[in-house]
């Protein structure tokens, strides 16, 4: 498909780029800095774009990108977590309102790579969209200027992501060094008669470290708690959702496409002959969770805990990636779903605390069940859920994990280690819960809280508890996509 037929597919992303330069040339030429409402309009524009988004368009810019079923629900899920974000910082205390248009025009450029993530199928494409996330995050780790933490967490970002981009793209240049071609699909047919599988080991595990690292995979999530704990923490939520979603979108398209032998996500594979990478992944998925979990049980920050249970969930998912099954796509995708409302709503409740009562430790989260009931109720809600429990979301979710990894008959260890991981993690968990019930409350601060982040709170929470009752609705869904 030549430019001018491909642009009809790319208009949400065309949107994005005229939303951030908008913003730009808004701050420069006026003197208000709150540039909401021209960012809520180019949200919503976005929204209908996207809505109205053929998804049948293939490879668009000559085999640079494609549009299909797969890219079109992960952009949903970035869109909507992004938005939630730019939302909710607007009641964010800790985020300077001089730098509130630089946040602004920074988180649209991350979503135009994010966006272009999820439907890369050219290794140049690949780097550049991942690039155009790591940038602008790096900025906005440490757009507390002032901050020593939030200076330390840009740099440490920084120096550890370049190291990882750099291992990256020496793999992706092997790739292309062995296929002289840079579409992954063209790749598969190369790579598929190569009868070394060093040669393919090397530049997957090379790209394994770049994906790995934008995803918070051990061994490369070292970076991870610092940088959570020294950013705003609603650029820590941010975070902890919607770069997750995009560079697990971009996992499994290149792995699936590259390393296995269907060339396909719509069937299930198995890898390239002599090339077992899945009991790599299966290993990875295992470290990750397990020290995900066992780091966050000494944590007394709450934002560095958080840290540690994202890591612990990107384990979890890799066990279901680990299949190379469209099951175990299905579970991940309906997974990354459900996680994405469980997390955001316990990152805008720490938003509140921070904000009414300046309490960063769980200690200082004492009497928080009788000062804030109703908000309180929610923040267990959602604890329950990130630990798996019924009857919450989190649990349907991680059923269909486990469901999912038991199914294909492989790895039963890698089960037994998952089922011990979620019971670590219900200590965790349940230390803010016990903080806020049964410790003595340290709190005199009169609560203030902003109602559409009250609303944030209680709707994204709700969910726990709607897609735990109706949740064959959704995994249908998603199910039908691969049709």
């Amino acid at each position: 498909m030549n430019n001018l037929q491909s642009i009809q597919y790319f208009l949400p992303e065309f949107l994005i780029i005229i939303s951030a330069l908008f913003v730009i040339v808004f701050d420069l030429v006026s003197l208000k800095k709150s540039n909401d409402l021209l960012v809520g309009i180019g949200f919503i524009f976005i929204a209908f774009l996207l809505y109205q988004l053929p998804r049948n368009g293939g490879e668009i810019f000559h085999g640079m990108l494609i549009n299909d079923n797969f890219s079109y629900y992960f952009k949903w899920l970035i869109l909507i977590s992004t938005s939630s974000i730019v939302l909710a910082s607007k009641y964010s205390n800790e985020l300077d309102k001089e730098y509130k248009s630089e946040f602004d025009a920074l988180i649209l450029f991350v979503l135009l790579g994010m966006f272009l993530m999820t439907n890369s199928i050219d290794l140049l494409m690949i780097y550049l969209s991942i690039e155009l996330v790591s940038i602008p995050s790096y900025i906005l780790a440490g757009i507390l200027k002032n901050d020593k933490k939030s200076n330390e967490a840009s740099l440490k970002y920084v120096i550890f992501g370049s190291f990882a981009s750099g291992l990256m793209l020496f793999g992706l240049s092997w790739l292309y060094g062995i296929s002289g071609s840079t579409n992954i699909y063209d790749i598969y047919q190369s790579i598929a008669l190569i009868d070394n599988p060093y040669m393919i080991y090397m530049s997957l595990m090379l790209i394994l470290v770049g994906f790995g690292y934008k995803i918070s995979m051990a061994p490369l999530h070292y970076w991870t708690p610092d940088v959570y704990e020294g950013s705003p923490t609603i650029v820590t939520a941010f975070f902890s959702v919607a770069p997750k979603v995009a560079g697990f979108a971009i996992l499994i398209r290149v792995f699936f496409i590259l390393f296995t032998g269907s060339n396909s996500l719509i069937i299930d594979a198995i890898p390239l002959d002599g090339i077992n990478w899945t009991l790599i992944i299966a290993v990875l998925s295992a470290v990750t969770m397990s020290i995900g979990n066992l780091l966050a049980l000494k944590q007394d920050n709450v934002k560095r805990m958080l840290a540690y249970s994202t890591i612990s969930h990107v384990g979890f998912m890799l066990m279901a990636f680990s299949t190379v099954s469209v099951d175990g796509i299905v579970g991940i995708m309906f997974y990354l779903t459900v996680y994405m409302f469980m997390n955001l709503s316990a990152f805008f409740m720490v938003i509140h605390v921070e904000n009414n009562f300046n309490a960063k430790n769980i200690d200082q989260w004492g009497g928080m069940g009788y000062k804030s009931p109703i908000l309180a109720i929610f923040m267990v809600l959602s604890l329950v859920s990130l630990a798996g429990l019924p009857p919450t979301s989190g649990f349907v979710g991680k059923v269909y994990l486990f469901r999912t990894l038991f199914a294909t008959e492989q790895f039963y260890w890698l089960g037994i280690v998952a089922i011990l991981n979620s019971v670590i993690s219900l200590y965790y968990y349940f230390k803010i819960v016990k903080s806020m019930y049964f410790d003595e409350s340290k709190i005199k601060e009169k609560e203030n809280t902003p109602l559409p982040l009250y609303l944030m709170i209680a709707i994204f929470s709700s969910q726990n508890i709607l897609f735990y009752a109706y949740w064959s609705p959704l995994y249908n869904y998603i199910t039908s996509l691969f049709n």
